[in-house]
């Protein structure tokens, strides 16, 4: 990846993700974790007009190391390296928004999806709670060079991991990991679950591997939802083809259980929550393959 990338925008994110490989892959399983990334470029500080703990807001804290415990189990794990804030590789390569840049769009940018609307684009414009981030409008040419430097080295990276595991199990299943704010920091009208899982109302993965993920949780004691509020983004839109044998699942846990929200900070959760974490995913490792595979000897 990096050879095709001479001239970096941002030498910090030379490479711009990182993959935790097994040497030996042990479930047909990908873990994805795109905005986990936490290394925010010096000119990118410099265009915000917010501050670094303002510009965290959109971050999903530290989920990548929730997920190394499970990894561990040998099964792959990628997380982008450059925040959300920066580049957000959770929507469709060129969802952009007119108001951000100086010049005019190409002919090929989706400017009018709910995502760009609402100011949270492949670039973004504001952070999480609507603050906007930049001083002044950006040039297009910069928002290419991300997205051709940052963006489709990162789901080139995904996609490979994707047909590798395909090849060597005749399936993948996709977790895309996220995280929420909880509902004080959200300011939500009401108590939000400690997780929800989103399989796009099922056209993203078999019911069966969403109700073993859903009760398995709820067995643990934790409280889940499915598809509400997140039915998943483009990632789980994007890649979960059950039909050709990918399915994609993607888990939003509260940041309460596990997150100094103000501070950005592990709390004294995070340990317990990796723990569960690690266990939960082993059983579905070991669990899913089997009732997939019965599945697709009965049709």
């Amino acid at each position: 990846m990096t050879a095709q990338m001479p001239t970096p925008i941002s030498p910090e994110l030379d490479p711009p993700f990182s993959i935790l490989t097994p040497k030996v892959q042990n479930a047909p399983f990908i873990l994805c974790s795109p905005h986990s990334g936490r290394i925010y470029p010096k000119h990118f500080l410099a265009q915000s007009r917010l501050d670094p703990m303002t510009l965290r807001k959109s971050e999903d804290c530290f989920v990548d190391e929730l997920f190394q415990g499970a990894a561990e189990f040998g099964v792959p794990l990628i997380a982008a390296r450059f925040p959300r804030a920066y580049l957000d590789v959770n929507r469709e390569p060129y969802e952009l928004d007119p108001e951000l840049f100086a010049d005019p769009l190409p002919d090929y940018a989706n400017s009018k999806s709910v995502r760009v609307v609402g100011g949270l684009g492949t670039i973004a414009r504001i952070v999480a709670d609507g603050e906007e981030i930049y001083r002044t409008r950006l040039s297009v040419d910069e928002a290419l060079a991300r997205i051709e430097q940052l963006y489709f080295p990162f789901h080139a990276a995904l996609e490979a991991l994707i047909e590798q595991t395909r090849a060597q199990f005749g399936y993948a299943v996709l977790i895309d990991c996220h995280s929420m704010p909880s509902a004080q920091m959200a300011q939500s009208s009401g108590p939000r679950p400690d997780f929800v899982i989103g399989d796009r109302f099922g056209a993203a993965c078999d019911p069966r591997l969403t109700r073993f993920i859903r009760d398995t949780l709820l067995t643990e004691g934790y409280d889940v939802q499915l598809n509400r509020p997140y039915a998943g983004g483009y990632i789980t839109e994007h890649y979960g083809r059950p039909y050709r044998g990918v399915q994609a699942v993607q888990i939003e846990i509260n940041r309460a259980l596990y997150l100094d929200e103000l501070n950005f900070k592990p709390s004294l959760g995070f340990r317990r929550l990796k723990i569960d974490l690690t266990r939960i995913c082993n059983m579905l490792f070991s669990a899913l393959p089997a009732i997939l595979e019965q599945r697709a000897a009965a049709e």
